[in-house]
């Protein structure tokens, strides 16, 4: 790597990721790029998905760790190598590590879903769990490096890290030459800032933006201020991008050559990730779906041709169960409702009756009748729905009214 004479973090240079790009051949994959037909009609100009998420491990991590991992001089690799991640680095730094042959101990949170433990361990990691969140692993993980000499893998912030990440950047060049924009997730930087200063210095004229989930967007404060700030408890489904503060090294870069930090909502998210199922037939985490929320959110806002960078398919069952009811009900296919009505024979049939003449299809219903809120002959009753979309749940809402029912919720 390249060092600046202003300070002492280092700098990455477009050689840095040729040279990755060189050392990933027959490791890393050169993912598939997929043309939305969708997104296209919705944005006015060509979209196109870099699938990350069927890279091997399920995401772009495995670029960095493995050019981390092999820069490591001879007595570094001996002493092992050791990270904290929930996941996708976690599975990044096993696989690389077992290619290379050097001894992989990785924390995990004790929550982490198991299939992304177990698929650590198959890559031949020994898997440590330790704390309720990501900082009490990272902290453990640090803590077992010094103990024992092995090198900690930093999921982002280091220059090789980020060369790694960087070779995403070419491939989308070679596969979608006439590119104008690139838009990215972003948690702690370390991919934007690769493929930003990869294309950048190609090509000047493509636009790169990044994406942050609103509850984890630590970049449009740490850019507003000129250097990295921490933000207080992170919180988003997409757990790919939810770091407190950006790394020290990415964050120069970004501040540079990322033209533009825009933020998504949790429904944008799960709306997002159910688009790439239904649509796409991709199976995508909420964080790799981040660039697809932003189109969604603004697609006129976009200059074509548009590539979305999905970054990770790693999502666990229970959440991505959860998540597409979330999207359904974002996009007005799925209606939760709480109503009260009188506590006789037949009145149940009476409100299925009126839903079946709105055409709502009944998913579940639940009675509850000893709440001390409702009255001697009340019940409460809480209804699940299908649905066609925003505009039929309004249409369903109506008939419920006008039928007479108490809509609560």
């Amino acid at each position: 790597m390249s060092y600046s004479t202003a300070d002492s973090f280092p700098s990455v240079t477009l050689d840095d990721v040729r040279g990755a790009q060189k050392m990933l051949t027959g490791v890393a994959r050169m993912t598939a790029m997929e043309g939305s037909r969708y997104l296209t009609q919705l944005v006015g100009a060509p979209v196109h998905f870099k699938c990350e998420n069927l890279q091997r491990t399920g995401s772009f991590k495995l670029r960095g760790a493995y050019v981390r991992i092999a820069g490591l001089l001879p007595e570094e690799r001996a002493a092992g190598v050791v990270a904290a991640s929930a996941g996708n680095h976690a599975q990044g730094v096993a696989l690389a590590s077992s290619l290379l042959g050097v001894r992989a101990t990785v924390f995990m949170p004790t929550g982490a879903p198991l299939p992304k433990v177990a698929a650590t361990r198959e890559y031949g990691a020994d898997v440590r769990l330790h704390g309720q969140v990501v900082d009490e692993t990272l902290a453990a993980a640090q803590t077992y490096a010094a103990e024992t000499g092995a090198v900690f893998i930093h999921p982002f912030d280091h220059p090789d890290v980020i060369a790694g990440q960087g070779t995403v950047g070419l491939e989308i060049l070679e596969q979608c030459p006439e590119v104008r924009t690139i838009v990215i997730g972003m948690g702690g930087g370390g991919l934007a800032a690769g493929v930003a200063l990869a294309v950048k210095t190609i090509r000047p004229d493509v636009r790169i933006v990044g994406v942050q989930a609103e509850g984890a967007a630590a970049y449009p404060p740490s850019l507003a201020a000129g250097r990295p700030l921490s933000i207080d408890h992170p919180a988003t489904m997409a757990d790919g991008i939810m770091v407190g503060r950006p790394g020290d090294v990415p964050f120069r870069i970004v501040a540079e050559l990322v033209d533009e930090v825009r933020t998504v909502s949790e429904n944008n998210l799960s709306s997002a990730l159910l688009l790439c199922l239904e649509r796409a037939k991709l199976v995508v985490e909420p964080a790799g779906a981040s660039p697809v929320a932003a189109l969604l959110r603004d697609p006129r806002s976009f200059e074509g041709p548009v590539v979305a960078l999905l970054s990770g398919g790693n999502v666990d069952p229970l959440l991505i169960q959860r998540i597409l009811r979330h999207g359904l009900a974002a996009s007005g296919r799925y209606l939760a409702v709480t109503l009260r009505l009188t506590d006789r024979p037949g009145a149940l049939a009476t409100l299925l009756g009126v839903l079946s003449v709105a055409d709502a299809n009944v998913l579940d219903v639940s009675h509850v009748r000893t709440d001390p809120r409702l009255g001697l002959t009340e019940v409460e009753v809480e209804l699940h729905l299908e649905t066609k979309g925003p505009e039929h749940c309004a249409e369903v809402n109506l008939a419920l009214r006008e039928a007479g029912y108490t809509v609560i919720d």
